[in-house]
């Protein structure tokens, strides 16, 4: 089993498996076989199509943890310029979780907030698999403030499991920091994009999740607690996390559906993973739209629009 692919896409790693064999055989011998790897390019195409047309919410929850899939740094690299990295939270410590700084957008100064995960195991750990402490949500919300006060917007990009739940991150009081972002960024004078880039959890996400435009990408999800941990609270087994995802209307369709995401960016066939640069060109575009529209606003009506938008969230019109 290829560890670079699900294991709904195994049949597409088989295929791929055919082409390298191929490719090395026709290096070796100097053979002509470019038809053949065409052919089977063209079959391995039509198959990711063919499966991802049709992906369930377990699936897609599955494709936004993918081990390969671009985290902020990534996106940092392929959308911004001059990102000047900040650190601390002038309390405790800096948590590499959660990181930001300032940066430019096409020459606009924009400041940017997101998860890290890591990759490889020192880089996990030292990121802590993109699990906040108490004071990753305190730089975030101190950046926020510096924000407000240059009227610069801020961009947050949101991909973890959840706040970390550990002892220490308790001890430190995580709930109150969490609270006091989500109050702080209810009222912050200044525009709030947010966009979910991978799997979006809990509190962890909600706190730098507050927003005037809430983008989602096309294979993310958005929601209070993981399938996993639905499913264990429910049917007491986390085996029906499948079910779990179907239920909480964890995809980007049906959160826009219900009037919570603003915007579906599309990614790439196959996800994001598979086409960073075309992902990173695609949030790009519409961060432009959105960061143009907002800062155009006057900040008395942005504030007000914002927390007109929060108390909606929820509402159902009653039948007769």
């Amino acid at each position: 089993m290829d560890p670079n692919y699900l294991e709904f896409e195994q049949p597409i790693a088989e295929l791929e498996a055919k082409i390298g064999e191929l490719r090395l055989v026709g290096s070796d011998n100097e053979l002509n076989i470019n038809e053949e790897i065409q052919n089977l390019k063209l079959k391995s195409t039509k198959l990711t199509e063919k499966i991802y047309s049709n992906l369930s919410p377990w699936q897609i929850s599955q494709v936004a943890r993918h081990p390969l899939r671009p985290y902020t740094l990534d996106f940092i690299e392929h959308i911004f310029t001059n990102f000047d990295e900040l650190h601390g939270d002038r309390l405790f410590a800096d948590d590499q979780a959660l990181i930001g700084g300032l940066a430019r957008l096409d020459g606009r100064p924009v400041m940017i907030i997101g998860h890290q995960k890591g990759r490889g195991t020192k880089e996990k750990v030292r990121h802590n698999f993109g699990m906040p402490r108490p004071e990753g949500y305190r730089k975030a919300r101190r950046l926020i403030r510096l924000a407000e006060k240059y009227h610069i917007p801020v961009l947050s990009f949101i991909d973890t499991p959840g706040a970390y739940p550990g002892m220490d991150s308790e001890e430190r009081g995580i709930n109150e920091a969490i609270a006091e972002n989500m109050a702080m960024m209810s009222l912050i004078r200044t525009p709030l994009i947010a966009t979910v880039t991978g799997e979006a959890n809990s509190g962890g996400a909600i706190a730098i999740g507050i927003a005037d435009h809430l983008n989602m990408l096309q294979y993310s999800t958005y929601t209070v607690i993981t399938p996993e941990g639905c499913a264990t609270i429910l049917w007491k087994s986390s085996e029906h996390a499948a079910a779990a995802a179907a239920a909480m209307g964890v995809t980007s369709k049906r959160l826009q559906e219900l009037g919570i995401v603003d915007q579906t960016i599309p990614e790439p066939l196959g996800g994001a993973h598979r086409d960073v640069a075309t992902t990173a060109a695609n949030i790009k575009a519409a961060l432009l739209e959105q960061v143009d529209r907002l800062m155009a606003m006057d900040r008395d009506e942005l504030v007000e629009r914002r927390y007109q938008r929060l108390m909606n969230y929820g509402l159902s019109t009653p039948t007769s």
